[in-house]
């Protein structure tokens, strides 16, 4: 909070007492909701993996939370939840880089201020393009699709399920992200 005259405790004419967050409780949950999938996909810019994209939105939606009194209205809601999960990606980033090699802080830089150019509404589009083209699949090949995703071992898991290698099932799914990728950029190149 902004001090007024220096005096501690007063916040453009009011006491800290009287400053009540603009967005409720409520508020807050929507918005978070509503904006998730664009936080993750942000983060997933600059993480090497889904988990680490778990770890960054967990806590960055806690520093959230803690901080919503910054937000004057739900407009600002994601440039300013972007700010605060692109600080937590770096730190996550940092962290690593004490076990290993990652990029440098101005490649990280450079990935960030790409993926905030990239607008909610042209995620909207490619989340829609995305989940038209998984309605085309079986539901043999939507769950080999998303086992990668589910926990570590699917894989393997249903290879030996359906009686064939983790290794065929590997290059069967390779073939299947082509084709999703391929229906989405069509789909996109129609819209």
């Amino acid at each position: 909070m902004r001090q007024v005259s220096g005096i501690p405790g007063k916040v453009d004419g009011m006491s800290e007492q009287d400053h009540k967050p603009v967005l409720s409780e409520a508020d807050y949950m929507r918005l978070l909701l509503q904006h998730e999938n664009a936080l993750r996909a942000f983060a997933r810019s600059l993480l090497p993996g889904w988990d680490a994209v778990d770890d960054v939105i967990q806590d960055a939606s806690v520093i959230m939370w803690q901080k919503l009194g910054q937000l004057d209205d739900e407009e600002g809601f994601l440039p300013w939840g972007k700010v605060i999960v692109r600080f937590h990606c770096y730190r996550y980033l940092e962290q690593r880089k004490r076990n290993g090699a990652v990029f440098s802080n101005e490649l990280i830089a450079m990935l960030a201020d790409e993926a905030e150019r990239i607008d909610e509404a042209e995620h909207g589009k490619r989340r829609q393009a995305l989940e038209s083209c998984l309605d085309k699949l079986s539901h043999t090949e939507r769950e080999l699709v998303f086992a990668p995703y589910l926990h570590h071992g699917r894989i393997t898991e249903l290879a030996e399920r359906g009686g064939t290698s983790a290794n065929a099932l590997y290059k069967k799914l390779g073939r299947l992200r082509d084709r999703l990728r391929n229906c989405v950029k069509e789909r996109l190149a129609h819209a």
